[in-house]
């Protein structure tokens, strides 16, 4: 769901950041057959979504959804810590969103023969609907939070998470740009060559 996030701290190597993709895609039993450079990329992403779970930045922001979202808030803060990155990404980042994004999609479907048969189908649309760049919009919002609703067993803890974000935008805002820094000085380690 917060693709964005993952793959902007994957760095500049091409097997963390098809690792980091593919990790909420596959088992621990087809992660052991995939590369090694790329089976480091499904541990950074788990390593961040555990450092993420843990920040108090991110802890504070999932209290403030909890009243209208129950435990749905994380995922919902997930979806908008992309968003918020978008929002904020000449900050992090010198090359453009529109660049960036255009660059991980060309690395990701040369990869595409190793992935899972899920993403055969759901990568090209990713590419074509440019889900990253959309992240960034309140109708990638939308989209996105459609999409989450569906495959959902309670779907209503996702009615007007768009809302709940917006009615406290600068906080959200704050929070993730105090939690940021945090996040990539935790994977910096990661991306140096071993």
């Amino acid at each position: 769901m917060n693709f964005l996030a993952h793959i902007y701290l994957s760095g500049p190597d091409e097997h963390l950041l098809v690792g980091n993709f593919l990790a909420d895609f596959i088992s621990n039993k087809e992660v052991a057959k995939l590369p090694p450079s790329i089976q480091k990329g499904v541990q950074m992403h788990r390593q961040i979504d555990s450092f993420t779970d843990r920040h108090p930045m991110v802890k504070q922001g999932a209290r403030r959804l909890h009243p209208s979202h129950g435990k749905y808030a994380p995922v919902i803060l997930d979806v908008c810590h992309d968003f918020l990155l978008a929002q904020n990404w000449e900050r992090y980042s010198d090359k453009s969103l529109e660049a960036f994004s255009a660059n991980v999609y060309e690395v990701l479907l040369r990869h595409l023969p190793i992935m899972p048969t899920i993403l055969h189908d759901r990568l090209p649309k990713m590419v074509a609907d440019n889900w990253l760049v959309r992240y960034g919009t309140e109708d990638g919002l939308r989209f996105t939070f459609s999409r989450v609703k569906m495959r959902s067993s309670a779907p209503h803890f996702f009615e007007n998470a768009v809302e709940s974000l917006t009615k406290h935008y600068d906080d959200f805002n704050d929070e993730f740009n105090s939690f940021f820094p945090d996040i990539i000085d935790e994977v910096n380690p990661l991306l140096l060559p071993a």
